[in-house]
């Protein structure tokens, strides 16, 4: 198991819109993927923004690669929400599920 970690800082305003669309849109299509297990959304204000980790988990890297495409640290940011951020990781952190 991989668990694939994604770190972004949303404009205070869209935080709850960001939660939203992980909500509508992100997670029913991942849900369509061969291989990914589950996700989870991280929250924690700061004096910038509001910081989210979403933290997903996948069977192997080959199928976040069905996800990510062959490179698959490039992290999968839809427009919509590059414009929710102030700020949001360009390359995603894969660790090996040990336990």
């Amino acid at each position: 198991m991989i668990s694939r970690h994604w770190r972004g800082l949303a404009k205070p305003p869209h935080a709850d819109d960001y939660v939203q669309h992980l909500r509508s849109e992100t997670f029913p299509e991942l849900l369509k993927i061969s291989g990914f297990v589950g996700a989870s959304i991280l929250k924690r204000d700061t004096a910038r923004g509001v910081e989210f980790l979403i933290v997903t988990t996948w069977e192997s890297i080959r199928a976040i690669e069905r996800f990510a495409g062959r490179d698959c640290e490039i992290a999968v940011v839809p427009e919509r929400v590059q414009n929710m951020m102030l700020e949001y990781d360009g390359r995603a952190r894969h660790y090996e599920v040990l336990a």
